[in-house]
């Protein structure tokens, strides 16, 4: 299945959208309308791209809106970047999520003793390319790091595109580790001091700062996809969340939507039109000595 996306808005403003399409046309969910497998009997995930490497828009999948685009995060009214920390410039990875999977809020991981954060599972893409925002692509994951986020679990899996000219080289964390040294540890620095020039404390993980296996990663997922179904299903309460899809649910439930429902509610956004300037204020490099 091939998937394409159509641009709303203005880039760099409140009213910048992605919306995604299917193969045939059809507007569809990235949240929930992309199969969470690209090959299950490989374990070969889908991935949705919200931010290419070296970026700093931090972009994500609109959970709380219909069709559930990407769009760009907003705090206190102004657009959100991701602060440079030194050494760092942007997002260090291909960063994005899994479709269908969900880490429920209500339900308190058995590892971290953390509910979860209401959002998909996040992926943290190294290979070579840098992706394009909205790119689906195939991931097979290499290991996972269990970040606390203000007091939520907040997984992050670490894969690699199939594609990729090293994935055949990299099958699990020991081998990102041999074949990338430093990588691992720059993640686990980047997630701990990304927020702190916005004033927010730094960070912490579960397993003593350790990244966890293939293995992990894969029964983490397939939880988060559980929880997913519960989700869609209406077994889970989905709170603020979106959860109207145009292919996963049937004609009589209340999350169906129908092609002329989804094809009004995007042209009911703005066309997409020239963008503004991303502020010079995001280039500025902080440095800060850890505690």
């Amino acid at each position: 299945m091939s998937y394409t996306v159509e641009e709303r808005g203005n880039p760099n403003t409140l009213n910048y959208r992605i919306f995604f399409k299917n193969a045939e046309g059809k507007y569809i969910s990235p949240f929930h309308d992309i199969p969470m497998y690209a090959d299950e009997s490989q374990n070969i995930f889908h991935m949705v791209v919200e931010v290419p490497r070296w970026t700093n828009a931090k972009m994500e999948i609109a959970t709380k809106d219909l069709l559930n685009p990407i769009k760009q995060d907003v705090k206190k009214g102004k657009l959100r970047y991701v602060a440079n920390v030194f050494p760092h410039k942007g997002y260090i990875w291909n960063y994005g999520a899994i479709p269908q999977t969900w880490e429920d809020p209500a339900h308190k991981d058995g590892d971290t003793g953390c509910c979860g954060d209401n959002d998909p599972i996040d992926v943290c893409e190294i290979g070579t390319k840098v992706c394009s925002r909205g790119d689906v692509i195939k991931v097979k994951a290499l290991g996972i790091l269990a970040m606390i986020d203000e007091g939520e679990t907040d997984w992050k899996v670490i894969a690699i595109n199939v594609e990729d000219p090293e994935a055949n080289h990299l099958n699990n964390i020991g081998d990102v580790q041999r074949l990338k040294p430093g990588y691992l540890e720059a993640t686990v620095d980047w997630f701990r001091r990304y927020k702190v020039p916005d004033g927010k404390p730094e960070n912490r993980f579960a397993f003593n700062d350790e990244f966890k296996d293939k293995d992990f990663a894969i029964e983490v997922i397939k939880g988060t996809h559980d929880s997913w179904k519960d989700l869609i299903s209406q077994k889970a309460s989905s709170g603020e969340l979106i959860c109207k899809n145009t292919c996963v649910s049937s004609g009589d439930s209340a999350f169906s939507c129908s092609a002329d429902e989804a094809k009004v509610a995007v042209e009911q956004t703005c066309p997409f039109g020239e963008g503004e300037s991303i502020p010079s204020s995001v280039d500025k490099w902080f440095y800060y000595e850890r505690k």
